[in-house]
């Protein structure tokens, strides 16, 4: 079977805008999204990192980095301000070649982040 473009989603929360928590919940969403989807680092095409307005203290991808995952683009961005979103959110989207059918792609969803996509296979 031939290898697809896919994308993972997944989304975390802190409890205190601070680089380590950012670095804390970053680093464990981004393991368990490479562990649960089998995802190795020559798999990644880029990863979008977005944040709510008050996460500040760090970005996401510098907290990826020190996964060893610098030689992978990585880019962040700022998450739409909705009234009633989650707070101290940190999402992601993760481009990767994949022989895994779509419906296989396991999409992560941690901390205050749970049930954000209920409509996702998990």
């Amino acid at each position: 079977m031939p290898a697809h473009v896919r994308a993972i989603r997944g989304a975390t929360t802190v409890d205190a805008d601070t680089p380590e928590q950012i670095e804390e919940r970053v680093v464990a969403l981004m393991t368990t999204v490479l562990e649960r989807n089998g995802v190795h680092e020559d798999d990644i095409i880029s990863i979008l990192f977005t944040a709510t307005e008050d996460v500040v203290s760090m970005f996401p991808a510098a907290a990826a980095r020190t996964m060893g995952l610098g030689a992978v683009p990585l880019m962040c961005a700022r998450e739409l301000s909705v009234t009633g979103s989650v707070p101290r959110c940190i999402r992601v989207m993760v481009h990767v070649e994949t022989d895994r059918p779509r419906e296989e792609i396991h999409h992560v969803y941690l901390e205050g982040a749970r049930g954000l996509r209920d409509d996702l296979p998990a």
